[in-house]
Order: structure tokens, then sequence, then C-alpha cells
């Protein structure tokens, strides 16, 4: 029998730029960042190159007239939703996106000069030629160097990039945002600039160099989410937060730096109903035992990050806790994301530190129970007297606990503060080996 088709209808959106042989940026980084964001992804390829995570090996750029034909017949076939543009290479291809720019919805201009690796990927002369192509943007998403370079401002602080976006947006562009990632700093702070507002965007820098195709998955993502309807604001804020992740955990893959993980989201989703069942596994094994000893009078916390976990709601978490009853030590309800807000933060902040470290069980803090944490195998860390106030948070109790400790802790001992519980916190990258250990320490001391 033949079974009845069910279609979907995802918006459409058009990239137009280069092919990156080596798949972490240009149309290829935009096609992978498209669909995982819920679109459907079309292109029109402006150049051919030779590139992988070493750097750019060569490039062929593709005759204006073929790169033309690829725009009309995707337009002519689809009801594109939004544009967006990469790698135009020289000033006729800019030219020719130009003039086809009131014709295109949302269109978002990502001024690709140079490559992560230093290689450059416009032609000086064409520099110029950007200014047409810039008035008919929506939204225009220049690095600090390219923002410098347009605007002839140097840029060297978040002001600075105000300015630039300020210019630009006299230029014709409905909005500018001036990316943050190569001014130096511990902090990268992203500047967004509209005719009525400014809005910086900051989140802390991570210690990598994997970021080839973060400008490309940065502006195809917020294409996208325009697409889909956000507001300009939404859509920018979704698509830093979703390129802080992709940089994170990126994909170590190549002899070189490494590519930003263009479909993190959509995997660490992926992940949510395992990472519960996990939770629901330890808390399992755990009440199989007689936990009396270890569970706290607030009862026993027990909780689980996503892979890519960055926020509290992707932890899961016992609801209610475990807590001893008259027939032994039972969860209160099932398992569920956002429910131990207070572990899940100080499980977010041992991740910053150690992001395999994904489980974690709140245990009773006994003289017996650190005794029997210490002979673990792994290092345990320990916030000082005083450190847990109520003006402490979580991140800053780990980051003083981690420091001088030699390796990733197995353990977290919080002596707690004047009208705060002290805890013991039990680690593992997995839900067996948390289960194994705590099961440990209860042995030690029953």
């Amino acid at each position: 029998m033949q079974r009845r088709e069910s279609p979907v209808s995802p918006p459409v959106v058009l990239t137009i730029a280069g092919s990156d042989s080596g798949g972490g940026a240009g149309i290829q980084a935009d096609l992978k960042t498209i669909e995982a964001g819920g679109a459907f992804g079309t292109s029109a390829v402006t150049s051919v190159t030779a590139q992988n995570t070493t750097g750019v090996h060569g490039s062929h750029l593709l005759p204006t007239d073929d790169i033309a034909a690829q725009i009309r017949a995707v337009r002519e076939d689809f009801d594109v939703a939004a544009v967006k543009t990469g790698m135009l290479a020289t000033s006729d291809v800019i030219d020719l996106v130009a003039e086809r720019a009131p014709e295109m919805p949302t269109l978002v201009v990502d001024p690709v000069m140079v490559a992560t690796s230093g290689d450059r990927l416009l032609a000086a002369e064409a520099e110029d030629a950007y200014e047409s192509l810039i008035a008919a943007a929506a939204l225009v998403t220049p690095n600090a160097d390219e923002a410098e370079v347009l605007t002839g401002r140097a840029i060297d602080d978040p002001d600075d990039a105000a300015s630039a976006g300020r210019d630009l947006v006299e230029m014709g562009a409905d909005a500018a945002l001036i990316k943050g990632g190569h001014v130096p700093g511990d902090e990268v702070a992203d500047v967004l600039v509209t005719d009525e507002s400014i809005r910086v965007y900051r989140h802390d820098r991570i210690d990598t160099a994997a970021t080839h195709g973060s400008g490309c998955t940065l502006s195809a993502a917020i294409a996208t989410r325009l697409a889909r309807g956000d507001d300009l604001e939404g859509a920018v804020a979704s698509g830093i937060d979703l390129l802080a992740r992709a940089v994170r955990y990126n994909l170590d893959v190549g002899e070189g730096p490494g590519a930003v993980h263009h479909a993190v989201e959509l995997r660490d989703t992926a992940a949510r109903e395992a990472t519960s069942e996990a939770v629901e596994s330890v808390a399992a094994a755990l009440t199989e035992n007689k936990l009396a000893p270890l569970v706290p009078e607030s009862g026993m916390a027990v909780a689980g990050a996503t892979p890519h976990a960055e926020r509290p709601d992707e932890v899961a978490a016992v609801d209610g806790r475990i807590t001893l009853t008259m027939a032994g030590p039972r969860p209160n309800h099932g398992v569920r994301f956002g429910a131990e807000p207070d572990l899940a933060r100080l499980l977010l902040a041992v991740r910053d530190d150690d992001p395999t470290r994904r489980f974690g069980v709140t245990c009773r803090l006994t003289d017996d129970a650190v005794a029997a944490v210490d002979r673990l195998d792994g290092a345990v860390a320990r916030v000082a007297d005083g450190e847990r106030t109520t003006e402490a948070t979580p991140e800053q109790r780990i980051e003083q606990a981690f420091a001088g400790v030699d390796g990733s802790p197995v353990a977290v001992v919080d002596p707690g503060s004047v009208g705060v519980a002290g805890r013991i916190v039990v680690l593992a990258d997995g839900a067996a080996t948390v289960t194994e250990r705590v099961e440990t320490v209860l042995d030690a001391i029953s």
C-alpha cells in the first residue's frame, strides 16, 4: 500500500558566497547552519576555493553571468525569505549583487575580506564597491577589521564599534552588527547599531584558535532566524549565542585549528532525551542502596548536562531530589530540565574548566564522607571557608575551588556558610561513573 506524503514548508534562505572545499566556511558553512536552524538553504557560488583548515591554497572566480544565472534560477523557483552574502571577491560581483539587491528580501551582507587564516578573499580595489551593497542591506555584519576598512575608523573598543556602526547605517544599511572577536580582551563585545538604538552583546572569549567559518556561520544563523520571523534583536542574539557555543564546542578536524560546530545546537537538542534517561538511571541505581548516610537534609540532587550545555535549562535533574522515606530513598518526582538551578549553575561552572564533566550528585557533608571522597581516584576541589556567601555565585566559588587543583576534580567539597548548608558534589563525565563514585563513598562510610 502507498503511504500518503506529509511535506513540510520551511522558509528558504539564499546564500551568495564562495565555496570552501574544507567544509568549514563559505557556502558549505552557510548551508549547514541554515539547515540546522530550520530553513531550506539554496546557493549561488561566486568562486571555488582550494581551502582547508590551514589556509586558502587557490581560488577560481566564476564568470558573473554564471553567478547571475544561479541567483535567477533560485529566485524564479523558490519563495526566498532571506538572502545573505559572503565572499564576493571582486567589484564586478559586488556590483552584480547590488544591482539585484532591491528585489532581494531581508538582505544580510557579510563583507568578507580576509579568511580566518589571514588569506585575502577580496581584491583591494573592490573595497569601495561595497558601499552600494551596504545601502541595500537589512543588516551588515563586518568584523572590526572589515569595519575599519569600510568606515576608515580605528576600532579598539565598543564605543569605536558603535561609531563605525553609525557610519554604516548612515551609508543606508538598516542596521550594522560590528563583531568584536578581533578586538583584544577576555570578553567579546558585539555591537548592534540601528537608527534608533545601540545594543552591546557581551560574552566570554573562548580560548581556542578553531574559529574557521565563524563569520559565515553567524551571518547565516541571523539570516535564518530573520527568515523564520524573528525580530532583528532576537535574531542577532540567537546568532551570537549559537556562534559562542559553536566556537567552544568546535570540530577538531584537519591539521589546522579546526572549524566551528555549525550544528551544535541541533546536536545538543537531540541529546536531551538521552541525558534525561541517564539522570534517571543514576537515580534508579542510587536508590537501590541504603543512602541515608549520604542524603542531605534537603535531599540528594542528581543532575546531568547535555553534551554542549550552556544554560541551567539545559541541565536535567531529579525534580524534588532524592529524599528518605519510610520505604527508603526515593525520588520525589521524575526528571525535568531546569529542576535544580543551583546545582545546574555549579555544574556549568565546573564545565567552564572541564567541559567533559556532565554529571553531578550532591551528598551530605560529613568528616567521614570527606575522607572517603579524598580516597577517590582523582583530585578534590575545596571551596575555602567563607567563600560560600549569599553574594558569591557558583561560578566564583568554583573558580576559587579549582585554583591550584592538579587535573579535573572528581568532587567539590563546599563547607557552606551561615544559613547555607555545606555539601559534597561528586562529579563525573558519565552516568555510570558518577554512580560508581557515589557508591564508593557510601561503601566507605557505611
